[in-house]
């Protein structure tokens, strides 16, 4: 049977000592674990939120230089769109001047050249003559021009019918509804009945002008527009 000795004094410090030591190794060694696992974790939290404010950043800044952008953009069409106003308006004021003066111009040649003048009035009686097609027309015209006009009648008259084969046409110058003294002149032609009228004096036939001459007049002044895909 064996003896259990006591230990001595010494003994139990040793022990004792070996205890403590082995305690404080473990607990230096898990507080390392635990530091290394605090560390661990805090880079990557750190980590995540460098990821996550970066991307914040980026997309903030994204966003600026779009918005930066597009207000360039809305400045520099803004401004162009205005230039390009500016053009037009100055070009449109270029061509009622050029019209206008053309308008006081056809006055102008209706009072001085009246040969040419009486030439003008017979084309357009018997524009009138040939459109409406009867056997009865009547026309208005200015009070000063009732020499020219008559003259200008009877020259249409003989011309239509000739060209007519024979066909006759009775012209009547009206004058009870006169044009307006103020009018560049040109005559204004009706039908037996009233109901039908052709207005050929100067003013009628420069605004058809302006319609259907308006592109070639401005591509004449200005040159073709490239941004146009079809020609009028």
């Amino acid at each position: 049977m064996s003896q259990i000795h006591a230990m001595s004094d010494d003994q139990v410090a040793a022990e004792l000592r070996k205890m403590t030591a082995f305690i404080r190794q473990e607990a230096l060694e898990k507080a390392r674990e635990i530091h290394l696992k605090a560390d661990e974790e805090f880079s990557i939290e750190k980590s995540k939120l460098v990821r996550s404010e970066t991307q914040r950043i980026d997309t903030e800044y994204e966003k600026k230089f779009t918005q930066a952008g597009m207000s360039q953009q809305i400045t520099k069409s803004t401004l162009a769109n205005k230039q390009r106003l500016r053009v037009l308006s100055a070009r449109q004021e270029l061509l009622d001047g050029l019209f206008e003066d053309t308008n006081k111009k056809l006055a102008d040649t209706a009072g001085k050249d009246k040969g040419k003048y009486e030439e003008v009035l017979k084309n357009l009686i018997l524009e009138g003559l040939y459109a409406l097609n009867e056997k009865k027309v009547s026309v208005r015209c200015r009070k000063k021009d009732d020499g020219a006009v008559k003259k200008a009648r009877d020259s249409a008259r003989e011309e239509y019918k000739k060209n007519m084969k024979g066909k006759d046409v009775e012209i009547v110058v009206d004058e009870k509804d006169r044009l307006p003294e103020g009018s560049s002149g040109g005559v204004y032609i009706l039908n037996g009945t009233g109901k039908i009228d052709i207005n050929n004096t100067f003013e009628e036939r420069l605004k058809l002008l302006e319609t259907d001459a308006l592109p070639y007049v401005r591509t004449t002044l200005f040159g073709e527009n490239e941004n146009r895909k079809f020609k009028d």
